[in-house]
């Protein structure tokens, strides 16, 4: 390998620097009487300052959150199925990663919306680096179909 194809790899860069856009969905809570009830959006609120509470105390093996941007507005979606509205409460991490692998846990969450790669402005693979990224996603789709049939089976 040439030193040019070298220093185009990941692995001998600083990692990757990246936004990535979750939603967390949120469903109001009817109360009883006149008291205990729970609008959707503050059920939205709520499971996303828990997941910001995850992300600033549970470290991820082979990342770093830079920042946590919490200053997108509640939004709700009518949902047919339900006959209700759902919420979502919309939070964008700024997140380096050692390698490109690292960033595929993120995408195969539920609450998954967007991602921007801010650096580098190329990637370089190899083969070997190739082969590693597609077997973690395909560790990540058999953790999520797992966690399906635990969710779906359980209930």
């Amino acid at each position: 390998m040439s030193n040019s194809q070298a220093t185009d790899s990941i692995t001998d860069r600083d990692g990757i620097l990246f936004k990535i856009r979750l939603d967390f969905s949120g469903t109001g809570k009817p109360g009883r009487f006149l008291f205990g009830g729970k609008p959707t959006d503050k059920a939205a609120e709520e499971a996303r300052e828990q997941q910001i509470t995850i992300f600033r105390n549970v470290p991820l093996q082979g990342m770093q959150i830079i920042d946590i941007d919490v200053s997108g507005d509640v939004y709700t979606v009518y949902d047919d199925i339900n006959n209700s509205d759902i919420a979502y409460a919309p939070l964008i991490l700024t997140v380096k990663a050692d390698a490109l692998e690292n960033i595929i846990r993120f995408l195969a969450r539920d609450d998954f919306r967007k991602i921007e790669i801010l650096d580098p402005a190329y990637i370089s693979l190899n083969h070997a680096e190739i082969e590693r990224l597609l077997f973690k996603i395909h560790e990540e789709m058999k953790e999520s179909r797992s966690r399906l049939e635990r969710k779906y089976n359980l209930g």
